[in-house]
């Protein structure tokens, strides 16, 4: 049976991709199949006929199931901007029912774990009044959060997880990101989410110059 999560981060360049990508490995280290699925990506190049997102392909590397980047990917937008904006500019529509219909159809591959990371942070709009946590609710996934450890950190951590129960989910777990080599107190932010946040810290990720998500995926094996 399929265990699938929505992996969501406190905002935007957090290490959403580089946490998910580290989880998918861990599994695929453990002789079990993982795929990753990011259904909407901003910030895309066009190369070898279609447009490639730099995350989506880091997903699609680290999935042990062999997949096309358009399924791991069926929403690719080229500006660097915020989804649906990106979309209004080329007349495009993000369509809920494309993001779970990749969803189903990557569960149907029957990996052990299906990872699905959001763009941005929990509410992000999808146009239409509509946000991607609306399908999320829709798929009824658990969450997994990745807590980007930097000055900010409590308030977007507390508020996400607040967001995320009152649309009536449950939260997996949370994962502390360093996002730099000298936080200030980041014991102590770190002891404060320990105490405030409604679900488990499952792993810290430490502070790399140099980001390697294969190496990474020792933290969660």
């Amino acid at each position: 049976m399929t265990q699938a999560y929505f992996v969501t981060g406190t905002d935007t360049e957090v290490g959403k991709t580089y946490v998910t990508t580290a989880l998918i490995r861990a599994v695929a280290v453990a002789g079990k199949k993982a795929i990753g699925y990011k259904p909407v990506a901003a910030g895309c190049d066009w190369h070898n006929n279609e447009w490639q997102n730099e995350d989506a392909l880091a997903m699609q590397a680290a999935s042990n199931v062999p997949l096309t980047l358009a399924e791991i990917n069926p929403i690719a937008l080229e500006p660097a901007i915020a989804p649906h904006i990106a979309a209004d500019l080329a007349n495009r529509h993000i369509s809920e029912q494309v993001i779970a219909d990749g969803f189903h159809h990557l569960a149907a591959r029957q990996p052990d774990v299906l990872l699905m990371e959001g763009a941005g942070g929990w509410r992000l709009p999808l146009g239409q009044q509509r946000f991607m946590s609306d399908v999320v609710q829709t798929l009824a996934l658990d969450v997994i959060i990745v807590v980007g450890m930097r000055l900010g950190c409590l308030n977007h951590a507390l508020l996400t997880a607040e967001a995320i129960q009152a649309d009536g989910l449950t939260i997996k777990g949370w994962i502390a990101n360093t996002l730099s080599p000298d936080m200030p107190y980041w014991e102590e932010n770190l002891a404060t989410l320990d105490k405030l946040m409604p679900a488990p810290r499952l792993a810290i990720v430490p502070y790399q110059a140099a980001p390697d998500a294969a190496s990474l995926a020792t933290i969660f094996t």
